[in-house]
């Protein structure tokens, strides 16, 4: 496993998120047994990605599990970094952000993230001119789903990498989801679209595979 936690190969790196997820209590969040569970997401294996990552910081990919299957605050709530526990004061308007237009979420409740990056070139850039930047890149920008997916398999990305924004979801505001440290523990918080800031970067994928 390389600073990050990522498995050796495709395979045991879907089989150690799995893992993750159950130990977190998954299953029992979307209403599953661990079986079920198991079997709503394996038929992901076969959309595992053959080539590597575009760049030596990229994730080969990211199981995300969609909120409306495992909600948004307590699987935030279920991050871990460090011994501390995750939390987030947008419980009462998370639900409102949605995929922006040209986001295309496959419609099953879990899917594959694939190229993942937490965006360290754009730090110190506003997400308003991070987003084109992105697209520009053919790339997509992380939805908040993907940013708890994110964080969930590889809490240690925060400490060690660089903390990221998902520009991908949006609600009639002009803030931006995001993720970083605060108060020592791993929070899901908000940020002007218009402001830089020096330790967060625009978090892209390049792309997103579901099961047909």
């Amino acid at each position: 496993m390389n600073d990050i936690g990522l498995a050796p190969t495709v395979e045991g790196e879907f089989d150690r998120q799995l893992a993750t997820l159950i130990s977190k209590g998954y299953p029992a969040l979307a209403g599953m047994s661990i079986e079920k569970f198991t079997e709503h997401l394996e038929p992901l294996q076969r959309l595992l990605p053959k080539a590597p990552a575009s760049t030596q910081d990229a994730i080969p990919f990211v199981i995300v599990v969609k909120s409306d299957l495992v909600p948004t605050v307590p699987a935030v709530q279920r991050f871990l970094v460090r011994d501390k526990a995750g939390w987030t004061d947008m419980d009462d308007e998370i639900d409102a952000y949605k995929p922006i237009e040209g986001v295309d979420v496959p419609g099953s409740s879990a899917y594959l993230l694939v190229d993942v990056d937490t965006g360290r070139e754009t730090l110190n850039v506003r997400p308003n001119d991070a987003l084109p930047l992105i697209l520009g890149a053919g790339r997509t920008p992380l939805t908040t789903d993907e940013g708890v997916a994110l964080v969930t398999h590889y809490p240690e990305i925060l400490k060690v990498r660089n903390c990221f924004q998902s520009l991908g979801s949006r609600t009639d505001n002009k803030r931006i989801p995001s993720f970083w440290v605060s108060k020592g523990a791993p929070r899901l918080g908000w940020c002007w679209a218009g402001n830089p800031h020096t330790w967060l970067g625009a978090g892209s994928a390049a792309a997103r595979y579901g099961p047909s």
